[in-house]
This record gives structure tokens, sequence and C-alpha cells, in this order.
């Protein structure tokens, strides 16, 4: 397995116990909004950077989204 899907694995299941989700529910969410792709693609970012930033990056997109499909 890639260090990128190691960190994305990890990413998903702290964001959803910050959520408290399960790491299936946010992956859906993820999905659904079509943002998965992105937030793996994040990697160089989010690894370097506090978790919570990543988190709050993410709420963010998530929240952008919604607004947009509304």
């Amino acid at each position: 397995m890639s260090k990128e899907m190691d960190f994305f694995i990890f990413l998903i299941e702290q964001y959803a116990k910050y959520k408290n989700q399960t790491a299936d529910q946010v992956l859906r969410q993820w999905d659904q909004l079509e943002l998965t792709d992105f937030i793996y693609n994040m990697y160089v970012r989010y690894h370097t950077e506090a978790m919570e930033n990543a988190f709050h990056d993410i709420d963010r997109l998530i929240l952008e989204k919604q607004e947009n499909n509304s």
C-alpha cells in the first residue's frame, strides 16, 4: 500500500472521530459530494500540517459543495 493510501485511511478514521461518525459514513459523504479524489490528492498538504487544519479545510470543502448543490 502506498504512503498516500496509508495516510488517506488514517485521515478518514481521524476525521470520522472528529465528526463522531464512522469512517464508512465519512467516505460515503465524500463520495456523494465528489470530494474523495480531491481529498486523497491533498496528501502533500495534509500530511505536513496539523490534523485540525486538514479537518477545517475538509469542513469548508463540504460546506461549499453542499451550498453549490442547494
